[in-house]
């Protein structure tokens, strides 16, 4: 069932979830704003119970939920992803809940009807209905490296709503119309369909031009690319790019003041 929701504001957006008395809500831990008082707020190691296996009686059911649990945390460590869900729930009564990114940005709410998930990019997840399958992907290290972006996806299944956040403003494509492939900023990925197909790709031959471009580009010689027929959503600001620029503000604001009472000092 969809979770109703509202989306409010511009250069840093919240959305506001509305859960009915059979609904509930996992999120990233952090992304939390506000709930009313009758939405319960509980922090758990486990995921979505479409993760976990059958419970079983005895030591034996114990151990194996204990093993499962502690899979799904590895998981989410080596993808530097938070190492617990907060798990939100009405009781009585519909209630709501809040949450926003963790940059200036957009939101995005996806619908997953069952017959097709989506990859996110670590750290774009701000939460999901319970019905929703949340996983680890691992590209590989050789994809990652070629990439420069540590790529590690999160995969989203199952059927219910999702909400996901990244930096700037959000553009949607789709490769399908644009000859079948697109190439990308692998920093600029926050979404795209499973059914399309990632990977990296390298610009060019090697010669004096690529390598200008790998050393003053600022991208390298190798693009993210998604081929096949299938939505994207991409992001204007990387979160490489507001570090750099919050680190060259920070930078010019520690530079001794020029002359006897700095600029704003002088006549």
């Amino acid at each position: 069932m969809t979770v109703a929701n509202r989306i409010t504001g511009e250069v840093m957006q919240i959305i506001t979830c509305q859960l009915g008395p059979d609904q509930a809500l996992y999120a990233d831990a952090g992304k939390f704003l506000w709930k009313t008082p009758n939405v319960s707020l509980e922090t758990r190691l486990a995921g979505p119970p479409g993760q976990a296996p059958e419970p079983a009686a005895g030591a034996a059911g114990l151990l194996r939920g204990a093993l499962a649990t502690a899979a799904q945390v590895g998981k989410r460590a080596l993808a530097g992803e938070t190492l617990a869900f907060q798990w939100f729930r009405a009781a009585g009564q519909s209630g709501l809940v809040a949450f926003s990114g963790a940059a200036p940005g957009q939101i995005r709410v996806l619908e997953l009807d069952g017959t097709g998930g989506w990859y996110a990019e670590a750290g774009s997840f701000v939460c999901a209905e319970s019905t929703v399958d949340f996983d680890i992907a691992f590209q590989g290290w050789a994809t990652a490296h070629r990439a420069r972006a540590g790529f590690v996806l999160e995969h989203l299944t199952g059927a219910g709503t999702v909400v996901i956040a990244g930096a700037g403003s959000f553009l949607e494509l789709n490769p399908a119309k644009y000859g079948g492939k697109i190439q990308v900023h692998a920093g600029s990925v926050v979404a795209f369909q499973d059914r399309l197909t990632f990977g990296v790709e390298r610009v060019g031959g090697l010669s004096a031009q690529t390598a200008m471009t790998a050393v003053f580009g600022g991208e390298g010689i190798n693009l993210a690319t998604l081929t096949g027929d299938g939505l994207v959503v991409l992001q204007s600001f990387t979160y490489e790019g507001l570090a750099d620029a919050l680190h060259r503000h920070s930078s010019n604001r520690d530079e001794p003041a020029a002359g006897p009472g700095g600029i704003l000092g002088r006549r």
